[in-house]
């Protein structure tokens, strides 16, 4: 378990002023214009020995993104844009940031930005979070005041501004480019690739994209030193990180702790357990709607980090832990979230404007016990047509919670539906 001296957000509750008095007690904004000083290839090197990797569910390494945007700022100046667009169901961690911790967020857009050659960076949030924004501006304000950025941020000469944007709400726009189309006032919808942002972005600019946590945590990996984080969690998978569980156990809540933290300690020492026990479990989705989920034997044993899941063919995504027990209707679940992505696609590409729609369908009739079992085999097979085949990875994400169901609930799925053909296909 993560010991206390090793948290980075250490108001994640509000218990305390979030604000700049409260922020400075805590140690933010300290020694903030010895670390510009460095430079800002000693800033990114830092990041890559970190080891920190991006937290919004890529798992990119931070430190080689900033690394791509050009060494030279020419005619077009460069940009930092934070994605704030917290749409993936059940994650909640980059709200409560925003809420509760602001000047970190801001601190860490300071010196990302100074790395990669910015002086402004456009905070992206989602429209629905009003209350969030209210006190992520109040804290923009309070660090202009201070003058902690502006003109002369901390004292340092360099001129970085920072600029919040609402978004309207549209899931799509979590996806970097999306978000890039969205800024510019266009249509959210993602744009091929390549060229990638860093050479083509915002305004036609090089830009980097970066999750809330992601920057969120540099400044105290600044101050600390790159081997304090890369010495918690696991090779490959260092530092601390935001976890949220919900769903059926005790205590839901979001917490911080070391990457690679077994799933079933997660569960039972922070959230209270699995409602009626841990033998009532049924599954977990352990990294957002989008990854696909874990059987209870699965859960027993794995860790909470980048590689392990993947090599359980799901994903940490943003870690936020969906829970469910034996009394869920598996299918029914997993219906809904194909309703979300069904309603949530941009309509741009073929496979996911129509395949979404087509696979929420076919789960509805699934769900009622009104399809042949023939057509679990062609829903699975369509879910690969779409994955891999769209600009963005929504058609991925839209695929990922069905080609899980089927995998490790497809008995369940032709159980439901055995009286409607002769035709039972091997698993």
């Amino acid at each position: 378990m993560l010991k206390d001296s090793d948290r980075i957000f250490t108001n994640l509750y509000g218990l305390d002023d979030p604000f700049i008095k409260g922020a400075k007690k805590r140690g933010d904004w300290s020694n903030t214009k010895k670390i510009l000083k460095l430079g800002r290839e000693k800033i990114i090197e830092s990041i890559k020995e970190s080891g920190l990797r991006g937290r919004g569910g890529a798992g990119f390494s931070t430190g080689m993104k900033w690394s791509f945007m050009p060494k030279e700022i020419g005619e077009r100046p460069h940009y930092l844009v934070i994605n704030a667009d917290e749409g993936e169901p059940g994650t909640c961690k980059d709200r409560e940031i925003m809420r509760h911790d602001p000047h970190k967020l801001i601190e860490g857009a300071l010196l990302a930005s100074f790395a990669i050659g910015a002086n402004v960076a456009y905070c992206y949030v989602r429209g629905e979070f009003f209350r969030e924004t209210e006190a992520l501006q109040r804290a923009v304000n309070e660090a202009y005041a201070a003058n902690f950025i502006g003109d002369n941020s901390c004292g340092s000469g360099y001129k970085f501004d920072f600029f919040i944007h609402r978004g309207m709400g549209a899931y799509i726009c979590g996806e970097e480019s999306a978000l890039i189309e969205s800024l510019e006032g266009k249509k959210g919808q993602p744009r091929s690739k390549p060229p990638f942002p860093a050479n083509i972005g915002v305004f036609g600019c090089p830009t980097t994209v970066n999750n809330v946590e992601s920057i969120a945590v540099v400044p105290e990996i600044m101050r600390r030193g790159d081997e304090w984080f890369s010495g918690l969690g696991k090779i490959n998978n260092t530092g601390t990180k935001l976890f949220l569980i919900s769903g059926h156990v005790n205590t839901p809540c979001a917490v911080e702790e070391e990457m690679g933290i077994p799933l079933k300690e997660l569960i039972e020492k922070h959230a209270g357990g699995v409602r009626g026990g841990w033998d009532n479990l049924k599954a977990v989705i352990p990294g957002g709607a989008s990854v696909p989920l874990l059987v209870k034997e699965e859960c027993e044993t794995v860790t909470m980090d980048f590689d392990a899941l993947r090599e359980l063919r799901s994903g940490l995504g943003t870690a936020a832990v969906m829970v469910m027990d034996k009394s869920t209707d598996i299918i029914r679940a997993i219906t809904r979230l194909s309703a979300f992505y069904k309603h949530e696609s941009c309509g741009q590409c073929t496979p996911c404007r129509e395949g979404t729609g087509w696979m929420w369908r076919i789960m509805e009739r699934i769900c009622v016990g009104n399809a042949s079992v023939d057509e679990i085999d062609m829903l699975e097979e369509v879910t690969h047509q779409i994955e891999g085949h769209t600009i963005c990875a929504h058609g991925d994400a839209a695929a990922w919670p069905i080609q899980g169901l089927i995998r490790k609930f497809r008995d369940e799925m032709i159980k439901r539906n055995s009286g409607n053909s002769k035709t039972i296909k091997a698993a």
